[in-house]
């Protein structure tokens, strides 16, 4: 019987979507899925995966990747599984290489969909900031890898979950680093990583009051679809302070794969597409024609950004 070992990430009550996604590819690769966990929202998978291996240590209140990694190591000692999966996050960005060291086994990362052929896998991923998509045929097993929020779906719950207390020894050392200060975003923000819809803004926005434009389209599109919708940045508004760094899309911020995305006065850098270009529908607003952008939008509007996203708003309020 094939098992996968999954890790879940999350903070307190909340658990990252991402990780369900995760926990949903591995049910469609494995006949077991075992959870390992590091707080309270432990209680979420509750019929997603198989079981839970819930980490007992009061100093993972808050999760820091190098004893959350040690964690999975014992976990793959214990369990011997035959995939090892973690989410394409960015603190499972930081677990999953020294996962990787710890167990000896290469890391395969971000992929974006996974398919059974006979006794192997295949890997499809992002390659040279997304231009080009990379396939790879494994036969081995165990693997780890690690599968990019939003590339698979939620799944439904239907499990029958056991929950059982893991105390793995940590080595000296694993809490060498500390948190030191947790900065609480604002209240109903959502994480670009985990948004249906996305609205950046770039240079274009010309000041952070200009913002405010994006905030109520974001507002709209999330009453009238229902939709998760999040509010992105490029560098160069990051840059300008016109907004804070956890929302800059790229390679130098967050890589995601909305189903819609919004460039907004965004002229389109190749750190800001390599973050954005997996979007499912691109739709770009600049005013020049010759923006980057608008060579991976499927549509774009060229004009000015102050009369388009009003204009914009205002029909999607009629509708």
């Amino acid at each position: 019987m094939s098992k996968a070992l999954v890790f879940a990430e999350g903070r307190g009550e909340a658990l990252k979507e991402a990780s369900l996604e995760a926990i949903g590819l591995a049910a469609g690769l494995a006949d077991e899925v075992v959870a390992v966990a590091a707080g309270p929202y432990a209680s979420r998978l509750e019929g997603f995966a198989d079981r839970v291996l819930l980490l007992n240590d009061q100093r993972l209140t808050h999760p820091l990747a190098m004893p959350c990694a040690r964690a999975m190591a014992k976990a793959f000692k214990k369990e011997s599984p035959d995939l090892v999966i973690l989410s394409a996050t960015p603190f499972g960005k930081e677990v999953a290489p020294a996962l990787g060291a710890l167990i000896g086994l290469p890391l395969m990362s971000d992929i974006t969909e996974v398919r059974r052929d006979g006794a192997a896998l295949t890997f499809v991923k992002p390659l040279y900031t997304g231009k080009v998509m990379g396939t790879y045929r494994v036969e081995r097993t165990p693997l780890l890898f690690s599968v990019r929020p939003k590339a698979y779906p939620v799944p439904k719950p239907g499990k029958s979950t056991a929950t059982e207390t893991f105390s793995p020894a940590f080595a000296e050392g694993d809490f060498r680093v500390s948190l030191v200060e947790l900065a609480e975003k604002e209240a109903g923000e959502i994480d670009v990583a985990e948004a249906d819809i996305i609205v950046t803004g770039g240079r274009g926005m010309k000041g952070p009051e200009n913002f405010a434009l994006l905030r109520e389209l974001a507002s709209v599109l999330s009453e009238k679809t229902g939709a998760k919708v999040a509010i992105g940045a490029s560098r160069s508004a990051v840059d300008e302070g016109w907004i804070d760094h956890s929302h800059q899309v790229g390679q130098t911020g967050k890589i995601v794969s909305p189903e819609v995305y919004f460039a907004i006065g965004v002229s389109g850098a190749m750190q800001h597409l390599a973050g954005m270009r997996n979007s499912k529908l691109i739709i770009a607003v600049n005013k020049d024609p010759d923006a980057p952008i608008f060579s991976v939008a499927d549509f774009g509007v060229v004009d000015d950004l102050f009369k388009v996203v009003p204009e914009l708003v205002k029909r999607l309020k009629e509708s």
